[in-house]
């Protein structure tokens, strides 16, 4: 037996436990600082710290406490589940901060927060009345909780948004009154203006710049006083401290009637600091668009049958599993469910990545999101909320992003010791300034504010986490969706494609031939096992037979096929070789094919046919002028293999190979030193695509969560293959080119500004641009070619 070498398990932060960086032991500095925090004075020390720390609460986070009817449910056994979405986390030491204390408290049983939508999902033993307590919690430790859909919950973004623009605004107006009065007093320098009219001038311009700052200032002040409360710094404590600085000078200057005050300086760099803050914002939220646009979508009002035939409106989150709901011509779906009533075609795009309309009718299942285009449904409701596949593609896509790839790892730990060396140059410079070139201090310190501002690791910060949303982005429009956070590391550097047939390069929708010489009997008994078994062929067996009762007791041998103690004896349904010797003449079948033994019998075969994907003979085309190697390892037999080998121009291939098998082939290719990506069906092979580089799967939309591959690919189309292998590539040149530029900005505007050459206000503007070339560079990843020869 060949043994496969495992996969190496992803490193963990010591911390919240979310994925951390090969070699590093926390995922952020915040989980970095509070992992030392809790060592040097005890959990519960932390905890009241954490407590006395929190802003008093408002009458809108009492009333988004008290109001938990719409986020609580009832489970079976006396359980209660609350999913809440909670607003000011920052870092993956907010995750465990929460979990741990919720954790805490006796009758928990589990309590989830995800980092991306802000989602908390908790589960504990006894009175649903326990929601208050639990929420209040929350605001103890300093977060605000709220119920998801209501209003403001989940608008974190625009509320911030809307701040911005205020502060923004008020800094620009000031700004402009500011510098009307800095243009008297630099003309009077040149004329015949006194030293009281001047002074004058300067406390106008202190009376509208001083509350201007303490003002238009907050969402800088706000974070870096978080920050040092938590024990740590943030690329907003040198803004802060370099802006205060510059107002505080002034206003000394002033008091001492000096002819020198940069209270126009100090509200203009706060002015191009929001501004530059506020398209930051905008940009990270056009990238992390689609997250958010799925749960909208899933968010859509239904119209639920009640028993007296009358249909009422109802949010998706309050209708009961089993319900029936009406979906008209043109509506969006809210719920996963199966159509019980009437014929339509549906808009499959936002689930399966296919532009093309699909029919529906009933028995067939519709997910949240879809789009119900030509006739009425009556559907039968199988899911809602966060069980639906719409909220499992949802954290599939968050799981990708707040992943931590080689990159990333190298972006944080420059980031994590930046600031102390930022502070350490700053001061060094105006040590410099003063002692050495005996330059007064006032001027001495605008040059060390000029180096706090300037070298603010922001863009360093954007260069990678902007391209990874991005690229999740495009790809979750093509019908791709990332499971693994390194996948797009991993697929640039590959260059041998292993393809799997049956359901990857096939349909995976075979069709049972039909066949005169097989008895009714031997056709039920046959889809008796079938019906236990997802795979393809089993499926399309007991699609041909109809409606029946599964066989109790199918074992499943992976590779292989089914058996079943029956009343008779042993039976088995599988391939040639597993079912035991076959007729002779059955040695030249064609096609897919599965054999059913029964004792005292000869073997039956079963034929079916499995076409093609359609396109893919123009994406192998495609791959091969990519430049990379395509090889063909399936189960089938070596006929059927050959065949198809041969329609599609594939050169490497060999058939009749077990699950085994193909991972060993795999682990033999990777210690021939290439890099192998395996294409293939995420159910039953597990260990082909744990043994490759990286992975990809086909999945119909119902297995979108149970298949083991690093990414899945949606609807009939292969050519999200294309699509991935070229996000990956080109996400890795714009990864370089962002910390390639980051690095080059700063190793060109610290001696700059060390020098004295680069005034607070040219510093900000030279800061915010780098992180606006940063994410414009990261957003070129979205714009799409269209065609797999792209």
């Amino acid at each position: 037996m060949t043994t496969v070498p495992a996969q190496a398990a992803p490193a963990t932060c010591r911390h919240c436990g979310l994925p951390a960086a090969d070699g590093e032991e926390f995922c952020c500095t915040g989980c970095a600082g509070a992992h030392a925090l809790i060592h040097e004075m005890g959990l519960d020390a932390y905890y009241a710290r954490r407590e006395a720390a929190a802003p008093p609460a408002t009458t809108a986070e009492d009333s988004a406490i008290l109001d938990l009817a719409n986020a609580t449910q009832a489970l079976p056994g006396g359980d209660c589940q609350m999913r809440l979405v909670v607003d000011g986390l920052t870092c993956g030491a907010c995750v465990w901060l929460i979990e741990s204390a919720l954790r805490r408290e006796g009758d928990v049983l589990d309590a989830r927060v995800n980092l991306t939508t802000r989602r908390l999902s908790l589960r504990w033993h006894g009175d649903a009345d326990r929601a208050n307590q639990f929420a209040a919690i929350l605001r103890r430790l300093g977060y605000r909780p709220a119920v998801p859909g209501a209003e403001g919950a989940d608008a974190p973004q625009a509320r911030s948004e809307r701040e911005l623009v205020r502060c923004m605004a008020l800094a620009g107006f000031s700004a402009m009154n500011i510098m009307l009065l800095s243009v008297s007093v630099w003309s009077g320098h040149a004329g015949s203006m006194g030293e009281a009219t001047r002074t004058l001038m300067h406390w106008l311009s202190a009376l509208i710049a001083i509350p201007t700052v303490a003002y238009a200032g907050r969402p800088f002040f706000r974070s870096a006083i978080t920050a040092l409360r938590a024990g740590r710094t943030n690329m907003d404590v040198p803004i802060s401290l370099g802006v205060t600085l510059a107002t505080v000078v002034s206003l000394w200057e002033t008091m001492r009637h000096g002819q020198h005050a940069y209270f126009d300086g100090a509200v203009m760099l706060l002015f191009f600091l929001l501004i530059g803050r506020f398209l930051d914002a905008r940009a990270r939220g056009r990238a992390r668009s689609a997250a958010e646009h799925l749960l909208a979508l899933g968010r859509t009002p239904v119209m639920v049958l009640g028993e007296d035939g009358h249909a009422a409106p109802m949010p998706p989150a309050q209708v009961a599993v089993g319900a029936q709901v009406l979906v008209a011509a043109g509506e969006r779906i809210g719920i996963d469910g199966v159509v019980s009533q009437g014929t339509s075609d549906i808009d499959t795009a936002v689930v399966t990545g296919e532009s093309n309309p699909q029919p529906a009718t009933v028995g067939d299942r519709v997910f949240a999101g879809m789009v119900n285009l030509s006739a009425p449904l009556r559907l039968t409701v199988t899911a809602r909320g966060e069980d639906t596949l719409l909220a499992e593609i949802v954290r599939l896509m968050e799981a990708s992003e707040q992943g931590r790839a080689r990159f990333v790892a190298l972006a944080d730990r420059v980031a994590r010791n930046y600031t102390p060396v930022v502070h350490l140059a700053a001061l060094g410079t105006f040590l410099t300034w003063v002692f050495l070139a005996g330059l007064e201090w006032q001027q001495a310190l605008f040059i060390a504010v000029s180096v706090l501002i300037i070298t603010c690791p922001c863009a360093l910060a954007l260069a990678v986490p902007a391209v990874q949303v991005v690229a999740s982005g495009r790809l979750l429009r093509g019908g791709v969706l990332l499971k693994s956070p390194t996948a797009l590391e991993r697929l640039a550097k590959v260059d041998t494609i292993v393809f799997d047939k049956t359901g990857t390069l096939t349909l995976g929708r075979p069709e049972l031939r039909p066949d005169a010489t097989c008895a009714p009997a031997d056709l039920v008994l046959a889809a008796s096992l079938a019906r236990a078994s997802r795979h393809p062929l089993s499926r399309a067996l007991a699609r041909a037979a109809g409606p029946g009762p599964v066989a109790e007791g199918v074992r499943e041998i992976p590779g292989a096929g089914l058996e079943w103690d029956g009343p008779e004896g042993l039976v088995r349904l599988g391939r040639r070789g597993f079912v035991g010797p076959v007729p002779a003449p059955a040695a030249v079948a064609e096609g897919p094919e599965l054999w059913l033994a029964r004792p005292g019998r000869p073997p039956l075969l079963f034929r079916f046919d499995d076409a093609p994907r359609a396109d893919a003979v123009t994406v192998l085309a495609a791959l091969r002028q990519r430049g990379y190697a395509i090889a063909l390892l399936s189960g089938d037999r070596t006929e059927v293999v050959s065949a198809m080998a041969d329609r599609m121009g594939i050169q490497d291939w060999r058939g009749g190979v077990d699950p085994a098998g193909k991972a060993a082939a795999l682990a033999a290719m990777r210690a021939e030193g290439r890099h192998v990506l395996m294409v293939g069906d995420g159910l039953n092979d597990a260990a082909a695509l744990a043994a490759a580089d990286v992975s990809l799967s086909p999945s119909s939309a119902v297995d979108v969560a149970q298949t083991a591959a690093d990414a899945i690919f949606q609807g009939e189309a292969l050519t999200p293959v294309v699509e991935l292998l070229d996000v990956s590539r080109k996400a890795e040149r714009l990864v370089a080119q962002n910390l390639g530029f980051s690095l080059l900005y700063n190793l060109c505007a610290v001696p700059i500004a060390m020098l004295g050459h680069a005034t607070p206000l040219i510093a900000a503007i030279a800061m915010s641009s780098s992180s606006l070339v940063v994410l414009g560079n990261a957003l070129r990843l979205s714009r799409k070619k269209e065609g797999p020869t792209a």
